[in-house]
């Protein structure tokens, strides 16, 4: 069950010649690769490029129509092998997954695949989320095309320069039997415009056709000698076909007036950015017509010199506009200058900073600082010499607190830790290992619980090196997600194989949560095209795992504190695992809410239980806010004079999972949280009883209060 549904504007992905296609950048995607042709697609979902997995697998009855497979990869290097098809084949294929993370996954079957070339087109979909907008590690994809040789695109952030990018990419890696790789850029992913569609095409040669006629060729296969050939190969013949594609077709663009004193040298991805900052400059209009001359590197890796030399020809200075680190564009461009003699001076990083999102602030203090130096009669007069009194931006880092991700609501792995931290008070601090997806939230407070993640499928594997035994076993933490992901082949035979004396929790929430939802093996759920229902534990055993112990519901942080304990002490030999399963609360309220409304609606009798806790029970110590973390449960400030600490509460956001007063039973704290179940559409006899029950409380809260003030008038 994914994140939400393409169903809808699938259906737009069938408009013909002439027709105006509008939606986001994911749907225009989707949409150019019909048009082009493509025979298969693959790919692992990820942010920003997770809604394309939705969309295809949305999109597979069209798909079938056209006669292109689609594959839902396990990860990131499988889909990437995929592309083994185009090799031998003049078919087009293509796949997709998140930057350099899926990258780093793929980069065995990548590698292979840039050494050995391609006959059919072949396309790789990274989305970046380089910046404030990311989820991971700050690195770029650049680095990986240069180092295998792969063609790198970048196109402007608009629906028809993303569209025609997948277009030249199937048609230059054709025209230099070179895979290429598209970088659509998180605000690229989800930018809404329009374009004109064209009809869309079945493969020339579909994947069913090429299995009725095998061919091969063992000239691409990578070993000796050939290995050595394909090297050559990329110098001689490759790369040079590429520049002479690129150059031909203009995949790079002009902007601006062809003679000015100073120019600017920017990725695609950054178009929108540098524009709206010239236009603020007011030296750009809302049409995007520049008085600064500018190069769209739509085409980031290869670089091409005489291009680039041609747009300096006139100028003084030029500007790189390039995000993120190291500098590898201002690089090359600083050595095309140089062996061509050439007097302009290059600035990039220095002007600009060296790593960090160029947001439009950014952009726009470097863009001025870079004209104030190089064309100061460009500005206007207000810029270059600006009101000395204007009011200072005050930095509010040191006083505004961070907003670290954290669990939902309700999240069912929220009880899961706060077992473990009841663990940890009798054991003392445990070596813990995390891995990639929801739960790695638990490393922050309230929870503190594991420091360490290597990757994705990976968190057992981090907790190698203490698995030979100890005064305390070691914990690793990982997903159902990263189990099926890596986990499986890398994490857990390496414990079985080794004789690991470790303990592993996997956090089984039915999805692949952390991108969208999207079922794998292990989800509960039928799923008309994809096998699930397969069990974590069948394939634990499966592999020579034999403690293993299955939760099925999280929420019972007893339960769960105990089996976490009886890991840490039993004296069975080999790994310890436990499998902790609860279905992802998110999932759970976008499945059962329209059906419950829908019942109430209908004038159906539904109950929807809801928590609170007793103010005058409640003592004060917070010690449920500390092991539970849940956002509905905050602090309420009482009038009472004679309580000066407040109590907690729980707010209109519970979704009634009962993890709070779970956690206070096992944690033995306090009685103060009750449950009360809200009826709707109730029956005549229990609104009858309501009203009873009503009148009797009524009763005795007025006598109880009567009694207190007359108390409190004796004393």
């Amino acid at each position: 069950m994914a994140e939400r549904s393409f169903k809808a504007e699938v259906e737009h992905l069938r408009k013909g010649e002439g027709d105006t296609f509008t939606g986001e950048g994911i749907l225009a995607i989707t949409k150019a690769l019909l048009e082009n042709g493509v025979g298969y697609v693959g790919g692992y979902q990820g942010a920003p490029i997770s809604h394309l997995m939705d969309v295809l697998a949305d999109a597979e009855e069209l798909l079938g129509e056209l006669g292109i497979r689609f594959e839902a990869n396990a990860n990131e290097a499988a889909a990437a092998a995929m592309l083994a098809a185009s090799v031998h084949y003049p078919i087009r294929g293509a796949v997709t997954f998140k930057g350099s993370v899926g990258v780093n996954v793929a980069s065995d079957a990548l590698a292979n695949l840039a050494s050995s070339g391609v006959n059919g087109g072949a396309l790789i979909i990274v989305g970046e989320d380089y910046g404030e907008g990311s989820s991971i590690m700050q690195e770029r994809s650049h680095a990986f095309a240069m180092k295998s040789q792969f063609w790198l695109l970048d196109p402007r952030p608009n629906l028809p320069s993303i569209t025609k990018a997948v277009q030249d990419g199937f048609e230059l890696s054709e025209a230099s039997n070179t895979p290429v790789m598209l970088m659509v850029r998180i605000r690229s992913c989800h930018v809404t415009g329009s374009f004109q569609t064209r009809d869309n095409q079945r493969p020339k040669l579909t994947v069913r056709e090429a299995l009725s006629n095998p061919q091969s060729d063992f000239a691409r296969v990578v070993l000796p000698p050939m290995s050595f050939a394909h090297e050559q190969d990329k110098i001689k013949n490759r790369w040079p076909n590429a520049e002479k594609f690129i150059r031909e077709r203009g995949l790079n663009e002009v902007f601006g007036p062809k003679t000015a004193p100073v120019g600017l040298v920017l990725q695609g991805g950054m178009y929108n950015g540098v524009i709206r900052a010239l236009q603020r400059l007011g030296l750009a209009d809302i049409w995007g017509n520049t008085e600064v001359p500018l190069y769209v590197l739509n085409v980031t890796y290869p670089l091409l010199a005489g291009e680039f030399l041609e747009f300096c020809e006139g100028k003084d200075q030029v500007l790189v506009i390039e995000e993120g680190q190291p500098e590898f564009i201002e690089q090359q461009l600083s050595t095309f200058l140089y062996r061509a003699g050439s007097q302009v001076k290059l600035r990039g990083k220095g002007i600009l900073p060296m790593a960090g999102e160029y947001t439009g602030q950014v952009m726009l203090d470097g863009i001025t600082a870079f004209l104030k130096e190089a064309a100061p009669q460009m500005l206007p007069a207000l810029v270059r010499a600006p009101n000395e009194d204007k009011p200072q931006i005050p930095d509010l880092t040191k006083t505004v607190p961070i907003r670290p991700p954290g669990f939902c609501t309700g999240c069912p792995e929220r009880p899961i830790f706060a077992a473990m931290k009841l663990v940890q008070k009798e054991t003392g601090k445990l070596q813990i290992s995390a891995d990639i997806g929801c739960h790695l939230f638990a490393s922050l407070p309230p929870f503190e619980i594991g420091g360490a993640t290597m990757g994705y499928g990976l968190g057992p594997a981090a907790n190698a090196a203490f698995d030979g035994g100890g005064e305390r076993r070691p914990v690793a933490v990982i997903g159902d997600g990263g189990f099926w992901h890596n986990g499986l082949s890398s994490s857990f035979t390496n414990m079985a194989f080794n004789k690991s004396d470790g303990v592993a929790v996997i956090v089984d929430n039915y999805y692949s949560a952390a991108t969208g939802g999207q079922d794998i093996m292990s989800s509960r759920a039928d799923n008309p095209t994809k096998a699930t229902k397969h069990p974590i534990t069948k394939a634990l055993k499966g592999i020579g795992i034999d403690w293993v112990r299955q939760v099925d519901r999280t929420y019972d942080v007893g339960r769960m504190r105990d089996v976490l304990r009886e890991a840490l002490t039993t004296d069975a030999p080999g790994p310890k695992v436990i499998v902790a399963s609860s279905e992802c609360m998110l999932n759970k309220q976008r499945r059962e809410k329209p059906l419950t409304a829908k019942a109430i609606k209908e004038g159906r009798r539904v109950e929807a239980p809801r928590f609170g806790v007793d103010e005058d029970v409640c003592t004060g110590d917070h010690a449920c806010i500390r092991l539970s973390g849940c956002p509905s449960l905050s602090l309420k400030k009482l009038d009472d004079p004679l309580r000066d600490d407040p109590v907690a509460s729980i707010d209109q956001s519970c979704v009634g999972c009962g993890n709070c007063g779970e956690v206070a039973d096992a944690a033995v704290l306090c009685p103060s949280f009750y449950r009360a179940d809200v009826v709707h559409n109730p029956g005549a006899g229990e609104v009858k009883r309501a009203r009873i029950r009503d009148r009797v409380i009524g009763w005795l809260q007025t006598r109880r209060a009567a009694r207190r003030l007359s108390f409190e008038g004796a004393a």
